[in-house]
């Protein structure tokens, strides 16, 4: 299995926000990059390929499904990804960020829970015109000859395209029903169970069994699907929420961590920093570098 870690520094297209967008194909990709995708690979970003006109199949884990006119494929991290051969003369744009810069952005977008373990997401064609030119506008902003665009211009663009993505997924999907006998299912229901009540102190124990599952059985789930364990992945999420408070309140280190359920502050930072590689101040650091440049 091919794997992706790495991949999205090599192709990025800004120098603070780790993104990436193409449009027509019409920036080169490297040899090793096109090499691994032409493969089935394991993601480790977050993947959209929104396509103007005509059709491509994919398959993300087991599942191959084929988008057409006005439709957008996507791949979550940790999923095995694969783009069967297409024409790449469609009209199409391909857009690649990672987890940090998800954390970078103002708002929740719940459909990258998946809880419908779906990929593709259609669109009318009024947010068909918004979709193009939301994307074409961020392409002419990441490619833009001369200074980088300031990275909260490109994170605004970003947020507005993902709430367009999130509000058709929801109106699309909603009402349907995920089938409980399956592994996915189990999984998503997790992920669920921890967004929804995100603050409390999470008992890997008591979700199992509020899921009907051993916690061994909900070890080998999550691990099969996330790569981590059900605690890491709960620590993950937890310091993802933190980044984002991070970077849009200025609430101080006490406070956040009695927000997310944490009843000691220290513990809070030794967690953050293992998780992150950074400490608090030093991920404030880097934002007020990020938000002077």
């Amino acid at each position: 299995m091919e794997e992706t870690t790495g991949m999205l520094e090599k192709i990025r297209h800004h120098d603070k926000v780790a993104i990436a967008l193409n449009e027509n194909c019409a920036i080169p990709l490297p040899d090793d990059v096109m090499r691994i995708l032409r493969k089935p690979h394991r993601l480790s970003f977050y993947y959209f390929q929104y396509l103007e006109k005509g059709a491509a199949t994919f398959k993300t884990d087991l599942e191959e499904f084929t988008i057409h006119d006005g439709e957008l494929a996507f791949g979550l991290p940790n999923q095995i990804f694969t783009k069967l051969p297409y024409d790449k003369n469609m009209p199409q744009y391909a857009l690649s960020f990672d987890e940090n810069t998800l954390t970078m952005l103002p708002g929740l977008y719940p459909f990258l829970v998946n809880p419908f373990n779906v990929n593709t997401i259609s669109f009318d064609p009024a947010s068909q015109q918004r979709i193009k030119n939301l994307l074409s506008g961020l392409f002419q902003l990441l490619h833009a000859p001369g200074k980088q665009k300031k990275a909260e211009v490109i994170l605004a663009h970003l947020h507005t395209l993902l709430t367009e993505f999130n509000t058709a997924y929801f109106e699309e999907y909603q009402g349907q029903e995920i089938n409980a006998s399956t592994k996915l299912s189990k999984y998503i229901a997790f992920k669920l169970t921890v967004e929804n009540n995100l603050a409390e102190q999470h008992d890997v124990q008591s979700i199992a069994d509020k899921l009907a599952l051993t916690s061994n059985t909900l070890y080998s789930i999550v691990k099969e699907y996330a790569g981590v364990s059900p605690k890491e992945w709960i620590i993950n999420r937890l310091m993802l929420e933190a980044q984002r408070k991070l970077l849009y309140s200025s609430v101080s280190v006490k406070e956040l961590a009695y927000e997310l359920g944490f009843n000691d502050p220290r513990y809070f930072s030794r967690v953050f920093k293992k998780s992150t590689g950074k400490s608090v101040s030093s991920y404030l650091a880097d934002l007020k570098d990020l938000s002077n440049n």
